[in-house]
């Protein structure tokens, strides 16, 4: 099986701004098995020196957003001499902003993340997305303000979190052929239901590029042109009964996706 390659994100706040970041790029490399590891409330040098032990164990890579300009420096100092490849999201945008606005920036940690009500119903999104993926929980699909519905490896769970991340509470359901999708499904309000589809030969790809990362051989059922077209044929088939809107996630980045359901859910 392989192994998913380390990311650790260092922030003097609560990490989020870098994570939001680095989720976004990271949907162009949908086939590299990733995980994210966030280091929150770096404050000291102690606090540095000992998030990059662990990522120099690890041999990840460092993306950080610290506005305290020395500490930000001492990551990319520490950084350097460890040989460890750093990303600094923050330091050129406020350069450049205190340039053009002819001012110093408070260097302030946690400014843009104030603990407010818009700040825990982002907390409580994801909780309940996180708590309702890939189709658990079912008993409380009605008070999901988002259900995704698609086969296997049409973006559901990426496109759960990122909506999870603007503060709505999503629940993502599997359709798989010859087997019915929990009764739950049919009583959530049709407005809040979005279908999500995609090109055959790009599905394929992804499937077989996920097979490949298990270390499994891509030369299965799963991965084969002709099932897929079969299971995309009857998933459309279904969503056609329902009067519930289709999305087509072929070549779309997760934030197009998610701008298109909120629209076509009247939610934006």
């Amino acid at each position: 099986m392989t192994t998913a390659q380390q990311i650790f994100l260092l922030s003097d706040a609560t990490g989020e701004t870098a994570e939001k970041m680095v989720m976004a790029a990271l949907t162009q490399f949908r086939d590299k098995s990733v995980r994210l590891r966030r280091v929150n409330n770096v404050r000291t040098k102690n606090q540095v020196y000992e998030a990059l032990d662990e990522v120099l164990e690890q041999s990840g890579l460092v993306v950080y957003t610290i506005v305290n300009r020395e500490l930000a420096q001492l990551v990319h100092d520490e950084c350097d001499s460890l040989g460890l490849t750093n990303i600094d999201l923050l330091t050129p945008i406020l350069v450049k902003l205190a340039h053009h606005l002819g001012r110093s920036p408070k260097e302030t940690p946690g400014l843009f993340h104030g603990v407010d009500d818009a700040y825990f119903k982002r907390i409580e999104a994801i909780e309940f997305t996180v708590k309702h993926d890939d189709g658990q929980e079912p008993r409380n699909l009605h008070l999901a303000e988002i259900v995704l519905v698609g086969v296997s490896r049409t973006s559901k769970t990426p496109l759960s979190i990122y909506l999870a991340h603007r503060g709505w509470k999503v629940a993502n359901v599997p359709l798989v052929k010859g087997i019915d999708p929990p009764p739950q499904l049919f009583e959530v309000d049709p407005r809040r239901v979005a279908c999500l589809v995609v090109d055959s030969q790009r599905l394929v790809e992804v499937r077989a590029a996920r097979l490949r990362n298990l270390g499994q051989d891509p030369r299965t059922a799963y991965a084969d042109y002709e099932e897929i077209e079969e299971e995309l044929a009857y998933s459309r088939k279904f969503f056609r009964r329902h009067p519930w809107v289709v999305i087509d996630v072929s070549e779309k980045a997760v934030e197009e996706t998610a701008n298109e359901v909120l629209v076509k859910l009247n939610l934006k």
